[in-house]
Formats: C-alpha cells, sequence, structure tokens
C-alpha cells in the first residue's frame, strides 16, 4: 500500500512482515548486585536488531523472522530456544564450536544499577561468530521466498567487522528487489567503533549502508557520530526537548534525500529508576512528538527496541504518523517495566497507554 502522508510504499502482504540482520547475544544480568559482587544472575536473549523482531512478534503478531549466525553448542541451543518460544522465524548461518576458544555467542554483562548508581554494560565478543559473517552466508533467496514487507539492520551488527556492513548492504540490496521497506537503527556504540576502525571508518561505513535505507532510527548522538551531520551550536536544556533533534533533520535530509522517516527516543535520567521518556519522529516532512510519562524503570536495557518495534508496527498496520509514534513510546515505556532486553507487553496494554491510559488496576 502507497501511503502518501508517510511517504513510504509499504507493501499489503508478504511471507513475513519484518526480517531483521544482526548478532544474536545472551545478556548476563545480576540485578541490582555489580558484577564484581555477584554470585548468581539471570540470562536474556538479545541482540539490538533481534529485539525489534521479537516485540513484533510477541506483542503485535506480526510474522517475523531473524537472520543470524548461530554457533552450535549449548549456549547457542539456548538462544536458539528462546528464539523460537518468541515466535521469530530463523535464518541461520551455523558454525562449529572447538570445545575451546569459540567461535562463540558474544556475552553482554549489565548490572541494572540502582537510584543513584548508573547501570554498568561491558562485552565479552571475542571470537564472536556474527563478526565473521560474510556476503554469500545468508541465503537471501530463501529468506525472502515468499515475500517481505520490512527489512532491519543497525549499527551495532554493522561495527562488529570489515564483512559484517557488506552483509547488510547484501540483505538491503535483496530486500529491496523483493520490495521491502529498509531501515537503520543507528544505535551508536563507540566502544564497538573504536576497535574497528574509529569515527572515519563508522560514517564510511554507515554512509555506504544509508543509500540503501528508508527509514533511520537514531538520536541526536547517533546522527551526529554515525553520520558526521554537524549538531547544534547551542545544546538544549532539557533532553525532552525535541528542538535539537528536529534542527539535525535539514541536515539529514539534504545528505539523505531518499530517507522518509526519522525517529528516536527522548530520556531525561533523573536517576536509574526514575526517567522522563518521551519520542518523536519526522515523517515525510512534517514533525510529531509523543506525550511526556515519569518511568519508575526496572530495565532500561532494550526500551529504544521497544519504541522501534512499536513505531514499525503502527507504520506497517496503517496508522497515522501520530499514531505510530504513540505506539512506539507506549511499547517502549512499557518494556522498561520488564526484566530482560525483549516484551512482555499485551497489543491491549500498549494501546491503551497509547491513548492516555494509566496503571490503574485492571479487573
Amino acid at each position: 500500500m502507497t501511503n502518501s502522508a508517510i511517504g513510504l510504499d509499504i507493501s499489503k502482504q508478504g511471507a513475513l512482515d519484518f526480517v531483521a540482520l544482526g548478532a544474536l547475544v545472551h545478556r548476563l544480568d545480576p540485578g541490582i548486585i555489580p558484577f564484581h559482587k555477584a554470585t548468581e544472575c539471570q540470562i536474556h536473549v538479545s541482540g539490538g536488531e533481534f529485539n525489534v523482531a521479537a516485540n513484533l512478534a510477541d506483542c503485535f503478531g506480526l510474522k517475523t523472522g531473524i537472520a543470524a549466525a548461530m554457533v552450535d553448542y549449548p549456549i547457542g541451543a539456548l538462544i536458539n530456544e528462546r528464539v523460537r518460544a518468541m515466535g521469530v522465524k530463523s535464518f541461520y548461518k551455523h558454525f562449529k564450536h572447538n570445545g575451546v576458544n569459540g567461535p562463540n555467542m558474544a556475552t553482554v554483562f549489565s548490572d541494572r544499577g540502582h537510584g543513584v548508581r548508573a547501570p554498568v554494560v561491558f562485552y565479552n565478543r571475542s571470537n564472536e561468530a556474527a563478526a565473521q559473517l560474510k556476503p554469500g552466508d545468508i541465503k537471501w533467496d530463501e529468506v525472502f521466498a515468499g515475500g517481505v514487507r520490512w527489512f532491519h539492520s543497525g549499527g551495532i551488527f554493522s561495527a562488529l567487522s570489515p564483512t559484517t556492513p557488506e552483509v547488510i548492504i547484501e540483505g538491503m540490496k535483496a530486500a529491496k528487489a523483493a520490495g521491502a521497506i529498509v531501515s537503520f537503527d543507528l544505535n551508536f556504540r563507540e566502544k564497538l567503533w573504536a576497535i574497528s576502525g574509529g569515527l572515519e571508518t563508522a560514517q564510511d561505513t554507515i554512509g555506504r549502508i544509508m543509500a540503501h535505507v528508508d527509514v533511520i532510527v537514531g538520536n541526536e548522538e547517533d546522527l551526529q557520530k554515525g553520520l558526521g551531520v554537524p549538531g547544534p551550536e547551542v545544546a538544549s536544556e532539557s533532553k525532552l526537548d525535541p528542538t535539537t533533534f528536529f534542527g539535525m533533520i535539514d541536515k539529514v535530509t539534504e545528505k539523505l534525500p531518499h530517507v522518509k522517516v526519522v525517529a528516536t527516543t527522548l530520556r531525561e535520567v533523573h536517576s536509574t529508576n526514575n526517567h522522563s521518556w518521551s519520542a518523536v519522529a519526522w515523517v515525510n516532512g512534517k514533525t510529531h512528538v509523543a506525550p511526556t510519562c515519569e518511568l519508575n524503570v526496572l530495565d532500561r536495557v532494550g526500551g529504544g527496541d521497544g519504541f522501534a518495534a512499536g513505531f514499525f508496527y503502527g507504520l506497517l498496520s496503517g496508522a497515522s504518523a501520530e499514531d505510530a509514534v504513540r505506539l512506539g513510546w507506549a511499547h517502549g515505556a512499557l518494556l522498561t517495566t520488564f526484566p530482560g532486553d525483549t516484551t512482555m507487553a499485551t497489543l491491549d496494554q500498549v494501546r491503551a497507554f497509547a491513548k492516555g491510559g494509566s496503571a490503574r488496576i485492571q479487573r
């Protein structure tokens, strides 16, 4: 369907509504206990790209898939079980583990912090299978055989190695040929790009990817560092002020005139568990701002992916741009109330909150 209001020609049907390409990881979470004092932890399956596919399948009922590397050992089996449980179809390039040093499924270590103590995140991505993916490893003709409506990848996967950006571009070209909308979450991670060539490499790499992108998710820092778009001369006093973000859009569209949508969340962190939360989008020349709400955060990881999923669902389901932003804002807010990186919300909860619902008990 061509929605002239949003400027995207979204196919009405396909065997899959949404396919993501990215690295699957497992996150070790000791809760509010710092790792150096931890005696136990929960295991969450995650990945910036996978999270969106999982949210769209589990909460929003869409048919989604994930293209990724999979190592055939117990950690891989654990991750694959969670992929299946979230209702996501898998398209894997399989790797054998040598029993000693890999290749591995990456580990993310993340304690939640509490109050004035901030969360801490660090990685072990040593000999990561996803970084070894190269063009030809994913059989795109099989992935898109029945048609696909939307294809998504992101900056985390693009930073893993010299070959992963080429896999992204290969996938985007195949998705475009299959009639899909293509989105990219800039997700600029300084630590990852620092060991992958630095800022210049990041901007060159992302610049080549952007040639194939219709929809960008990313905040002001992502736009500045990922795209090389100059930031405002004067920073806004509040992280919730959308004028800084919108003030950069002209520079983004001047550089990337084919991009139709740019969206992001807005978050003011008062303490680890107390955030003010909103979201904004520029859609085909018009700006949209979600309400602001106060979050009592249980686990902040995945909130941005939660927004992206709700926002994409709105666009895929034919909602107005304004409603799509509110759906993304509502789902991202709800996601911070659950442990883990992926959704436990229901569509009814998301719709109620998007309409201005509250936390009153549901009887």
